[in-house]
């Protein structure tokens, strides 16, 4: 039984005693009230009557007369005259019990009525005695009626207690409902602080309690900022501040990977040219300082552009990759401009090359890399100034034009032109967590992969209705399989969309027998970036019940320690970070970290992209919870 509930029955015991009390206690006050007065009623009434006899004739019919008429007027249960010996000379009684009392009451509260004696003389000699005994129905009349107004007084005096008593209550108990609210988020690790209460023996609670909280946050921000240095100085150039080859590359292999609004994109790989003849001539500080200036100039072209990376693949090469870019031209000139930039401060040096070429989802890494490679080695030989540029390989797509992919994209969320695949997520020891659920669009008779279609729903604007149809067919499939579990995404334009995250939460809420078997995944990247939406959504959907979680998770971890009070179910560890991991100790320290700071916060981990039974077997024991992947069936 809850606090609340205790102090109340504590004041609803306390009442009940006081006004029982009272309500006893002033019937008993009334009652020998009655009693007194009847008393001395019947005394009056009895000397009264009796000095009136003496003064009469004592004749039997005129004596019985006056005591008739005494008797009729004055509500007498009893008037007797008897002689000297005892003997009646005239009597009258009255036995009936009519009174408004009800007879329970009556024999509940007994009021005891003591009759009135006195002489007759018959001049000198006593003629008899006199006695005289008021009725009571009238008392228990009385009785009865002040016992209830007093009782519905007190009843309405109880009513307006209450009334009071929970105003005053919900005053004094609102640091104990926060502080009931903070342990409960403690209970479910999301460790928040409340305000210290005025109340001497809640602040110290509170006081306590936010300690505690206090610690877990800081420890969980130290722990983040030590997972983050590690993450910097293994994926890190240590010159240049820039991702590492290996690092560049996993990232490289996960855009291609990639099946959301992100996949595609360019890929720009720079070239300082003469860079041994450079270092000769400089001097080897004076090249560093160069080459740093050259990542600057690089980071300063990814800076207005949330989610390109760049970095340096070797001594004279710099690699930028630019997901759900529109054209290598457009990202080429935007680079080559920043490096003519920085080229301005060293007049003497021959300008960078650069090559860029764009890829589709599903290209091989080799493939993409050649062909760049190529372009750029032919600008080398031919000291070409300006960008080298190539197209994608691979099979072309079915529309050319935004027209087209518009026509195309409305015409499948018009019929039945989506559908979702369904992709094993499994525990560690094999058991099935839930199903991932990718989207598929037909276009021209054939289905297409979500990475060939969502970047351009997304530069269309349609990317909250494609998440919408998504919702629906997700709902239709778990309420057609009861014990499937499926897994979405929720875009970043729909998370920004306030219209489409009230749609989103319409259409759990009228399924929301479902919700728990639904798991909503936000990326990191988006949550981050946009907090307030996120926190919304969060707030939106977790008493429906959903399974809410980040998706690519790891690059951004300096931020978890400000979403891990929203009650987050679980997060997905970027495939960058699990590709060739049983190669890499440093991204082993990492996942194991992360893993770590998610169980601390009563988050679950699951690796993505498991392609290699190696990954798996490395995976098993870092501490993750589960995996998804190529190499998990």
């Amino acid at each position: 039984m809850s606090l609340i509930k205790q102090l109340w029955l504590a004041i609803i015991l306390v009442t009940a005693i006081a006004l029982g009390g009272s309500v006893l206690v002033s019937t008993l006050s009334a009652r020998h009230y009655l009693e007194q007065q009847l008393a001395v009623k019947n005394i009056d009434n009895a000397t009264s009557l009796a000095l009136v006899l003496s003064q009469l004739p004592k004749d039997p019919v005129t004596i019985e007369l006056q005591v008739t008429a005494q008797f009729d007027t004055g509500h007498y249960r009893r008037i007797r005259l008897a002689d000297p010996s005892g003997q009646t000379i005239v009597e009258r009684h009255f036995d009936g019990s009519v009174t408004e009392a009800p007879p329970w009451f009556m024999e509940l509260v007994t009021i005891g009525v003591q009759p009135g004696i006195a002489q007759v003389q018959d001049g000198w000699k006593q003629f008899g005695t006199l006695t005289v005994e008021s009725h009571s129905r009238y008392a228990y009349a009385s009785l009865w009626q002040a016992a209830r107004q007093l009782l519905a007084w007190f009843l309405a005096a109880a009513v307006l207690c209450g009334i009071v008593g929970t105003l005053v209550l919900k005053w004094i108990t609102r640091p104990l409902n926060r502080m009931v609210e903070q342990a409960e988020a403690i209970g479910d690790r999301r460790f928040i602080t409340t305000p210290e209460p005025n109340t001497q023996e809640f602040r110290s609670v509170v006081r306590a309690m936010n300690a505690l909280s206090e610690r877990v946050r800081a420890m969980l921000a130290e722990e983040s900022r030590r997972l983050e240095t590690l993450r910097h100085q293994v994926q890190h150039d240590e010159l240049t501040g820039l991702f590492n080859r290996e690092q560049f590359m996993r990232h490289l292999s996960a855009a291609l990977a990639r099946d959301d609004s992100q996949a595609g994109g360019v890929l720009v790989i720079a070239r300082v040219p003469g860079l041994i003849e450079l270092n000769q001539r400089l001097g080897r500080l004076n090249t560093d300082r160069y080459l740093c200036a050259v990542a600057e100039a690089l980071q300063a072209a990814t800076a207005d552009n949330g989610g390109w990376l760049c970095a340096r693949l070797g001594g004279s090469d710099f690699g930028l990759l630019a997901p759900a870019a529109d054209t290598a031209e457009a990202v080429a000139t935007a680079v080559h401009a920043h490096l003519a930039a920085a080229k301005g401060a060293h007049p003497d040096i021959a300008p960078v090359l650069v090559a860029a070429g764009e890829y589709a989802p599903g290209e091989e890494r080799p493939v993409v890399l050649s062909r760049i490679d190529g372009a750029l080695a032919t600008s080398e030989e031919t000291g070409e100034p300006n960008p080298a540029l190539v197209g994608a390989s691979g099979k072309p797509l079915l529309r050319d034009s935004q027209e087209g992919w518009q026509q195309a994209i409305a015409t499948a969320l018009a019929g039945d032109g989506l559908q979702l695949m369904r992709y094993p997520v499994r525990t560690t020891g094999g058991e099935l967590l839930h199903h991932e659920a990718p989207l598929r669009m037909q276009v021209d008779g054939e289905w297409q992969r979500a990475g060939l279609v969502l970047p351009w729903a997304a530069r269309l604007g349609l990317m909250a209705d494609v998440d919408l149809h998504v919702l629906q067919l997700a709902l239709k499939q778990l309420a057609a399989y009861p014990g499937l579990e499926l897994a979405i995404n929720v875009s970043a334009d729909a998370l920004r969309d306030g219209a489409a995250r009230d749609r989103l939460y319409a259409s759990i809420a009228a399924a929301r027998e479902l919700a728990p078997r639904l798991w909503i995944e936000v990326q990191e990247h988006s949550a981050l970036q946009h907090q307030p939406e996120f926190r919304a959504l969060c707030l939106m959907l977790q008493p429906l019940g959903c399974r809410l979680g980040l998706k690519h998770a790891g690059a951004e971890l300096h931020g978890i320690e400000d979403l891990h009070e929203l009650g987050l179910h679980h997060i997905k560890i970027d495939p960058t970070f699990i590709t060739d991991i049983d190669a890499s100790p440093g991204n082993q320290a990492f996942v194991r970290g992360l893993s770590t700071i998610a169980h601390s916060i009563g988050l679950l981990s699951i690796a993505e992209g498991v392609g290699r039974a190696e990954e798996l077997a490395t995976l098993e024991r870092l501490g993750v919870d589960g995996m998804t992947g190529p190499a998990v069936r």
